[in-house]
Formats: structure tokens, sequence, C-alpha cells
């Protein structure tokens, strides 16, 4: 069937516009960062200027950048690896011993995050506090592993269950035990999806902001509330934010670049048989 030559055309600068307008926000900060205070407020917006470093060196004088981003790499790898251990063994429970009740399950587990996090700020305040886990990596891992665990528990039971059973079966005829199963034969068919869903609880863990800003001043503080600390009663400084965002989001871009192929491939695992 031949395509028609006008709708190719309008849907390539439709997908065009899409990208650009995605793109603005971000490519507008990337700009900011490099601007003087002056030029960052200048009406009508500067699209031409003259770039400076200062931001930068600035926003390292006043934080140090490195302790943030060491936080934010322990907390965001510490809760997906967590995360992975728990969720993998319920996801190929519910996945291959469905009950009746497992959707219900999953159900549950899915609508935990339509609940307001301010709704249950303060009892969790009150337990990080009384078990000293305030302001702590620990306390912080474990805050981002429960908030990211239905997503997980969901993602691999999805991935899961476009796995045939018989091919599970076929292997404990054959004498494998649960662990080999699991090991040697589920998990090599769902690497695609097991990769794709840590690269995105990485990501969401690093971008997750209002629990970080809640739960950690300085010990543990991650890069989100790096950039929250750039926000002051006299004002917002857009240069310095800006750079100070460019530099917070600079690596889990970085890691989203190299790894989108294998991101699409496994977001899009089982889609065609």
């Amino acid at each position: 069937m031949q395509s028609n030559p006008l709708l190719t055309t309008l849907r390539t600068i439709g997908a065009w516009a899409a990208a650009l307008l995605l793109f603005f926000p971000l490519g507008w900060l990337f700009l900011t960062a490099f601007k003087t205070e002056l030029q960052a407020i200048h009406v009508p917006p500067l699209f031409v200027f003259e770039p400076t470093l200062d931001n930068f060196s600035e926003v390292q004088r006043r934080s140090d950048y490195l302790l943030y981003a060491r936080n934010s790499l322990i907390t965001s790898l510490g809760s997906t690896l967590i995360g992975l251990l728990i969720a993998a063994p319920a996801a190929y429970s519910m996945a291959f011993f469905r009950t009746r009740r497992t959707r219900d399950i999953l159900m549950w587990m899915l609508s935990t995050k339509m609940m307001p996090a301010v709704a249950v700020l303060l009892p969790i305040f009150i337990l990080f506090r009384n078990f000293g886990l305030l302001d702590s990596r620990i306390g912080l891992t474990i805050m981002l592993t429960l908030i990211n665990l239905p997503i997980v528990v969901w993602m691999l039971y999805t991935y899961f269950r476009e796995i045939p059973g018989e091919i599970l079966e076929a292997a404990r005829m054959d004498g494998a035990n649960l662990w080999k199963e699991i090991v040697y034969v589920l998990t090599p068919m769902a690497v695609p999806g097991i990769a794709s869903t840590l690269l995105l609880n990485i990501i969401l863990a690093w971008n997750e902001a209002f629990w970080t800003i809640q739960l950690t001043t300085t010990n543990a503080a991650p890069l989100t509330a790096f950039i929250a600390s750039f926000s002051s009663p006299q004002g917002l400084f857009w240069a310095k934010l800006s750079a100070a965002s460019t530099m917070a989001i600079a690596p889990i871009l970085i890691l989203g670049w190299f790894s989108q192929k294998q991101l699409v491939r496994g977001l899009t695992f089982g889609a065609v048989k």
C-alpha cells in the first residue's frame, strides 16, 4: 500500500513540532544557565548573548555539588536494587501462580501511587524521626524504594506474563529447581524488561523531589534538594537556579541518552510477537 506523500509530510511536521515543544523548556533552561542574572530576566527574552560560566562556578562555590551527586547516586541505585530484589519474587509469583485475587492485589498496589504524598507526610516524618532515619541515606533509600515499588512490580509482572509458562514447565521437567528456573530460564528471557525497569526506577528515584526535600537537610540531601537550596527569601536567581538545575539533570540525561535504545526495547517488550 503506497503512502500518501502529503500525509507523511504532515506527520513529520507534527512529530518535529511536538519534539521541539517538549524540548524547548529544557533548551531554555540550558541557555539561561549561561546568562547573567540581568540577561535571564531581560524582556524581551535574549536568544543571542555572550555566554558565561560564572553561574556554574558560583553554584559550586556555594554548595558541594559532588556531595549531592553522590547522595543521589547512592540512594537511586540502592533503592533500585532493593526494589528489584523485593519486586521480582512478587511479580514472578503473581505472573505464574495467579489466583482470583492477583489482579485485586495489583490494582491495590497501583492505587497507592494515586494517594497525595502530603497526606502521609506527618506519620512518615514521625516514624523516620523515631527510628533516627531523618537526613540519612538509609532512610531516603528506604523511602525511594517504597514509593517506586508498585511501579516496579507492575512492570516486571507485565514482562513476566509475556513469557510462556510452558518454557518454565519444561525446565521443571528437566529437573530445574526454583533457583535455576529463575536464574537460567526466566531472567535471560526477561532481560530487556528488567533492564528498562531498572532504568525507569533510577530515573524516578533521581527526580524525586517531595520526599527528598522533606526528609533530608544536609548529610543525605540529593540533587533535588541541591536545586531547591537556590530558592531564597530574597527571590529566585534564575541564572544560578538554571545552572544548578542543569548540573543536577545532566547525569540522568546522559544515562537516558546512552540507554534509550535499551529503554525503548524494554518498554515495547512483548508488543510484537
